[in-house]
């Protein structure tokens, strides 16, 4: 029998840490994750219903159900005027990333060409919370560069140095569309917000082995099939600095997938919504109250909250917060 829509509520999850050859321990540091010892953790997979990593729903009624279970249970009530992704999947996936190494150079297919690739469309968005003063990503074609080159480069092992190299900061914005080259360099914290997507395609991964002590597989045929030539040297849209004021909502990204605000509450503050569709908060810093439908959630840095489509929910705060508001979108 499908719940009543009082039944649902904002929701907060169980992480799935993944160890990665580029990963550290800095999840556990600044945000008190509770990190498998000694391993290197690139990845907390914050709200997930990808095949085998399905979130676990952490409080309220529903405690120890997945999301596939609600997705499957109460999709419609959960998802609003949301699309869900392929096979009737959340249509977002949520993490923070550590990367204490450089990534891959990597791409995401174009949804044009995905499927004849075997692979899946992904567009996602950095919003980096922490970063060494020498950080850096890459990001899109150098000017002048073409496939030729790019092709010549990748053979040769030289290929970075075709790619848009950016420094970055805390609060900094990188929104990465499915087709755009990217690498994300050593040094940096950040949350990111993506399709509900694992495909990615590996142009070089500089030459260093994996964490079974062999060389990870490249997929240079499909990156090339994939990879947009005309995306040419992309700029990072900066976050703005926190507000003195009452709430400020700042549009980060506004996509099809998904839009993504950046809110600032000054203390003392309290922000209401209710969207048609879900909605991830992230939060950035500070303490974060969420209530609706008579169940409270505190959130911390680091934490994330899942509010259904169509339930009002309220976010205060005590000393002032900055959190990501992630609204899932209608198309794609």
């Amino acid at each position: 029998m499908a719940l009543s829509t009082t039944t649902l509520h904002p929701l907060i999850f169980q992480p799935r840490f993944k160890e990665r050859v580029w990963g550290g321990r800095k999840l556990e540091s600044l945000y008190g994750k509770p990190l498998p010892a000694s391993a290197r953790i690139g990845e907390s997979w914050e709200i997930t219903d990808r095949p085998g990593d399905e979130s676990i729903i952490a409080n309220g009624p529903h405690a120890g159900r997945s999301l596939r279970w609600l997705m499957e249970q109460h999709g419609r009530e959960l998802l609003g005027s949301a699309r869900p992704a392929a096979a009737g999947r959340f249509p977002l996936l949520v993490k923070i990333l550590d990367a204490q190494d450089v990534l891959s150079l990597q791409v995401h297919p174009p949804e044009a060409k995905a499927a004849a690739l075997g692979g899946e469309p992904k567009s996602e968005m950095w919003f980096f919370t922490d970063t060494t003063p020498d950080a850096v990503i890459y990001a899109g074609m150098r000017r002048g560069v073409d496939r030729a080159e790019f092709e010549r480069r990748t053979a040769e092992g030289s290929v970075a140095g075709c790619i848009h190299r950016i420094r970055v900061r805390a609060g900094d914005v990188m929104f990465l569309p499915s087709g755009r080259v990217h690498a994300l360099g050593a040094g940096c914290v950040l949350f990111e917000i993506q399709q509900n997507s694992d495909t990615t395609y590996r142009v070089f991964d500089w030459n260093r082995t994996g964490l079974d002590g062999k060389p990870r597989e490249l997929h240079v045929a499909q990156a090339l099939e994939s990879v947009d030539f005309g995306d040419v040297e992309p700029a990072l849209a900066a976050g703005a600095d926190g507000a003195t004021g009452g709430p400020v909502v700042e549009c980060l990204v506004d996509d099809a997938l998904f839009r993504v605000e950046k809110v600032t509450l000054a203390a003392g503050s309290v922000i209401e919504s209710c969207h048609p569709a879900p909605v991830v908060v992230g939060l950035v810093s500070g303490v974060l109250i969420v209530e609706g439908q008579g169940h409270t959630v505190i959130m911390r840095a680091g934490g994330f909250c899942l509010v259904p489509a169509n339930h009002p929910a309220s976010a205060r705060t005590g000393d002032g917060a900055v959190f990501l508001r992630a609204i899932a979108g209608t198309g794609g």
